[in-house]
């Protein structure tokens, strides 16, 4: 069975480009600014964003990583109990 693809690597990288353009509006710039990924595809993305405004703005904010596993809504629907990733806090 062949899946729809909702967006190619080109599409992923301008929402990309996109996307820290705004946070980098909104928030004037890379100053006191830290980036957060939700677990576990949201970190890949987070990642890439700092990537971005590292290129941009010269500066590397803070990443960390944040772990919804035990407040999902959908765990009712598991037959396995989730095993919980430790998180990774890198703010000062």
């Amino acid at each position: 069975m062949a899946k729809n693809v909702l967006m190619d690597s080109e599409a992923i990288d301008r929402a990309i480009v996109r996307i820290t353009s705004e946070i980098l509006e909104k928030n004037k710039g890379a100053k006191d600014l830290a980036v957060v990924g939700v677990r576990t595809r949201g970190v890949h993305i987070a990642e890439r964003i700092v990537k971005r405004i590292n290129k941009l703005e010269k500066i590397k904010p803070p990443m960390g990583t944040l772990d919804i596993t035990l407040y999902r809504d959908d765990l009712r629907r598991k037959t396995e109990w989730p095993k919980v990733e430790k998180q990774r806090y890198l703010f000062r």
